[in-house]
């Protein structure tokens, strides 16, 4: 048990995490572009998907995202009442809450998804968001992945999954 916890622990300190960003072509990712033409250092780790409203993000694409390996997800759009699409955040940000709940109850810790609002004039801002998510996703370790049945069916024989415990 202790060496289990010894390699978690060294594994943390060698993780780098791959954090997916689905930013607004408007605002998030030209706040993202500000950032660096204004040479605002922030981590490296994320990788940009420009869409063109976050209304239009399909929640489908945050789950492949995990399922693909991401360790953590960024979701940055327009504030709310400047959204080019009148009221597209405003779609975004009920999708959201609903796809992080969701996600939580599969068991997905609510650190690894992140929505926030930057507009384009705020390439600071958006330096420090991404900062503060590269340290929340940092701080609950590299994604494993959902739980499939046999594994499931491991940890209850291990002793981890109480029998009522999915009821």
């Amino acid at each position: 048990m202790a060496t289990a916890r010894k390699e978690k622990q060294e594994q943390q300190k060698e993780f780098d995490p791959k954090i997916i960003a689905f930013l607004c072509n408007w605002c998030s990712y030209a706040a993202a572009d500000l950032a660096g033409s204004s040479r605002l250092q922030y981590p490296s780790n994320i990788r940009t998907i420009r869409i063109p409203c976050t209304g239009r993000l399909n929640p489908l694409l945050v789950i492949k995202a995990l399922n693909k390996g991401a360790d953590g997800i960024l979701v940055s759009g327009c504030h709310p009442g400047d959204c080019h699409y009148i009221d597209g955040n405003y779609y975004a940000r009920r999708r959201f809450t609903m796809l992080k709940d969701l996600l939580e109850f599969s068991g997905v810790e609510p650190e690894r998804l992140n929505f926030t609002w930057c507009s384009a004039a705020e390439g600071r801002r958006f330096a420090e968001i991404v900062r503060k998510v590269v340290d929340r996703v940092e701080s609950v370790g590299p994604w494993q992945g959902f739980l499939s049945e046999p594994d499931v069916v491991a940890e209850k024989e291990a002793g981890e999954i109480e029998d009522g415990e999915f009821l």
